[in-house]
């Protein structure tokens, strides 16, 4: 059983919330946990790579001196792949648009919990009793990361209608917002800290934030 020190938005400990390793997959899962992580970068991939060819390279094709005569080699025109700013021989010219990889539902689900039961072994997880704020203001979130040590990239995790915390936060440097229905292993793997409030978590833990759509 893994205790949780609940914080209020000084930092200080008001509260623990204790969670069954085994509702986020019982141990930290390596392996599935990269395969999550790669299929993700993987499929972020726009296969858009491209080398210019001769016809492409701009330049002129006239021929750069006399053929005979000179005492220099022979020469053609400026854009031949042999040439300093010239052309690729063979290269890139056509696109390929699938590098898609795929794990099935419950691979991505597990992956998902299980990313956050990494987090929450090494400590890593910054629980609040709530993250409320009166108005959107990025120095009073700013406030509150300092206040519980965050000093490395953060993801802070809420719920969607939490307008205003998602306001103050978006602007910090190396700060990511995401909604909980939508953390994901990648994300988490991302960022050294995860920031989250307590119904947010219990939430996400319990199944009843899911929003199982697999990373483009």
């Amino acid at each position: 059983m893994i205790e949780l020190p609940i914080l209020d938005l000084h930092g200080k400990k008001i509260d623990v919330l204790k969670i069954d390793e085994s509702t986020l997959g019982g141990e930290v899962r390596h392996a599935l946990l990269k395969q999550a992580y790669v299929t993700v970068h993987t499929n972020q991939r726009q296969g858009s790579a491209r080398t210019k060819s001769r016809s492409l390279v701009a330049g002129s094709t006239r021929k750069l001196y006399a053929q005979k005569g000179t005492g220099n080699s022979r020469v053609g025109a400026s854009r031949v792949p042999g040439r300093k700013g010239g052309a690729v021989a063979f290269g890139k010219t056509r696109t390929r648009e699938d590098f898609r990889s795929h794990m099935t539902r419950k691979m991505r689900q597990l992956a998902n919990r299980n990313a956050l039961l990494a987090k929450l072994v090494d400590g890593e997880v910054k629980c609040f009793s709530a993250l409320q704020f009166k108005q959107p203001l990025t120095k009073d979130f700013a406030a509150v990361l300092k206040a519980c040590g965050v000093d490395r990239s953060c993801l802070v995790a809420i719920d969607g209608n939490n307008k205003n915390a998602r306001l103050s936060a978006r602007n910090i440097e190396n700060v990511t917002v995401t909604r909980i229905e939508q953390l994901n292993a990648f994300d988490l793997l991302n960022h050294r800290f995860v920031v989250v409030d307590k119904a947010s978590l219990q939430a996400f833990i319990d199944g009843s934030a899911t929003h199982d759509k697999e990373a483009a």
